[in-house]
């Protein structure tokens, strides 16, 4: 009999495969403009943009963070790099009988930071305990709804006098060939900060968690224009949203490895722990395509903001190719797969 592994929650090609064969069939068919079917970031109910996560971080705090503002940083998110507006957000938690009240209220306190920062409410919640044992200190199922953003049609007028754009919101289908790819900064910080704060390394006094809120900022690259999708590089970091891009819009990906940001210290961690840093999951970064024009305009606007810093160009889009190829530093191409699970289990 097949079991559920650690590497089915990983945001790989295991997770897809047990979603694509044992969730998503047994599920009820509607026709909405994006369906459960798309599998992006949220889905579009009569214009309402809504979405859901779960979140089990080992340890619930970690350098940068913690599973409050994780919680809120994420859900939020995943609406902003749809296109959309997040209005609200819900909060579930389920305690382990015995968790300090002090730890409770220090979470709480950050989810209420988080919100505040976002600008987006805790409108509604649940609470559950479970008995010792049956599960590691807290899970926090959080939720929002938001609206379509009120810059995505001047965003998409912008794109359109470029190129046929095919989709209302920043789906995963909608890169095409000549897109330029951005990222807004370094990749790999959240995992690795968790991963040696988790485990005693020492790289965490070096690199801390990109956990953070996009929205404001998303909201300033709409309001410059031409964007044709985003999405947060979460688990699988930059390699699996990458290649989401290129299995569902069709368009192989061409990237220049000495242009893709990351911290000396992730770097070295990496190496030294034999991961790749492409694979490893972020909680503060986004992978942007735009068209072409477009594109010095939408790096000075990332840059502007403090979360797009380390922002930088990394490739385009293009027909020529049929999958993610990766120019390396020594002149030599590879492809760049999606991790078949996550090298860096329950960081988020």
């Amino acid at each position: 009999m097949k079991r559920v592994t650690m590497g089915h929650g990983a945001g790989g090609e295991m997770m897809q495969e047990l979603i694509a064969k044992s969730i998503a069939p047994f599920l009820p068919k509607i026709k909405i403009e994006v369906p459960l079917d798309s599998m992006d970031d949220a889905a579009i109910v009569d214009d309402i943009i809504f979405t859901t996560d779960g979140h089990t971080v080992k340890p619930i705090f970690f350098p940068g963070g913690d599973i409050g503002s994780l919680a809120v940083s994420g859900t939020v998110n995943d609406i902003a790099v749809m296109g959309g507006k997040p209005l609200a957000l819900s909060m579930s938690m389920i305690l382990e009988e015995g968790l300090e009240i002090e730890v409770l209220e220090r979470v709480t306190k950050s989810i209420g930071n988080c919100s505040e920062l976002s600008g987006v409410p805790v409108v509604t919640g649940d609470t559950k305990v479970m008995e010792k044992g049956a599960i590691e200190r807290m899970i926090i199922s959080a939720a929002a709804v938001g609206k379509r953003h009120p810059a995505m049609d001047h965003n998409l007028k912008v794109a359109s006098s470029y190129r046929k754009v095919d989709s209302r919101w920043l789906t995963d289908d909608n890169v095409r060939d000549g897109d330029v790819i951005l990222v807004s900064g370094t990749l790999g910080d959240h995992g690795i900060a968790l991963l040696s704060f988790r485990e005693g390394y020492g790289f965490e006094s070096q690199v801390q968690s990109d956990c953070a809120p996009l929205n404001h900022m998303i909201g300033k690259l709409l309001a410059v224009g031409g964007i044709t999708s985003m999405k947060d590089a979460t688990r699988g970091g930059f390699a699996n949203a990458i290649n989401e891009w290129n299995s569902k819009s069709k368009v192989g990906m061409e990237l220049v490895e000495k242009d893709i940001p990351m911290a000396d210290a992730v770097r070295n961690a990496s190496e030294m722990l034999g991961l790749d840093p492409l694979t490893i999951g972020n909680e503060g970064k986004v992978i942007i395509a735009c068209v072409p024009e477009m594109a010095e305009e939408v790096l000075k606007a990332l840059r502007s903001d403090e979360h797009g810093r380390n922002a930088a160009i990394v490739g385009k889009a293009s027909k020529a190719v049929k999958h993610v190829v990766m120019r390396t530093e020594v002149g030599g191409r590879r492809i760049l797969e999606p991790p078949v699970g996550d090298p860096v289990p329950r960081i988020c």
